[in-house]
């Protein structure tokens, strides 16, 4: 099952961040229909949104392995901070975009808490690094992580729980919550299992 997650996380995370660049494009008919005016008519926080995402994603994924941070010290800490002002444009725009979002109140609150969510544990791993704290910054980081990749997670929550037949209006307003809350669970979980072992 390990094995499985190591193969399955970075190899969805690349294709999601893959898939995401094509909004780059400026091609409206990248924009789902019933958000392509909004978006276009928000491109700046949108693209800082996507943006910020989509580095997140790719260079977080290193930042875990024991390697590159015994070996490689200085790659760890440049990569980090990288990972770390990626996350914070991704957190502001997130949050300038996501009174916009489809069914309200329901989606944009559960989008609007991922994104202050994910900028507190991001703030608070930096700042556990910056004390010399190191282990309480791992464990904020990879809560920072799971959170980032809630944008994997609601992709497979639309496809997976779609596939129901439930209204697709509950389907989305449900998958802005339970990305991030399955994700940080999962986390939390990691976590614990670690203390104990």
């Amino acid at each position: 099952m390990r094995r499985a997650g190591r193969i399955a996380v970075p190899t969805l995370a690349l294709l999601v961040a893959a898939v995401s660049a094509r909004y780059f494009t400026l091609d409206p008919d990248t924009f789902v229909p019933q958000q392509r005016t909004v978006y276009l008519a928000h491109l700046a926080p949108l693209l800082l949104h996507i943006g910020g995402g989509i580095v997140a994603l790719v260079v977080g994924l290193p930042q875990f392995l024991p390697g590159l941070r015994a070996r490689r010290p200085a790659v760890h800490r440049w990569t980090g901070r990288l990972y770390a002002l990626a996350a914070l444009a991704m957190g502001i725009g997130g949050l300038l975009i996501a009174p916009r979002a489809l069914f309200p109140p329901f989606s944009p609150l559960g989008f609007a808490a991922l994104d202050l969510l994910t900028l507190a544990t991001t703030a608070l791993g930096v700042a556990r690094a910056r004390a010399g704290r190191i282990a309480e910054h791992r464990r904020w980081m990879l809560r920072s992580y799971a959170l980032m990749f809630a944008a994997v997670t609601f992709r497979l929550w639309l496809f997976v729980v779609g596939l129901t037949g439930l209204p697709f209006g509950v389907v989305y307003a449900s998958g802005a919550w339970a990305s991030w809350m399955i994700n940080l669970a999962v986390a939390e979980r990691m976590l614990r299992r670690r203390r104990i072992s």
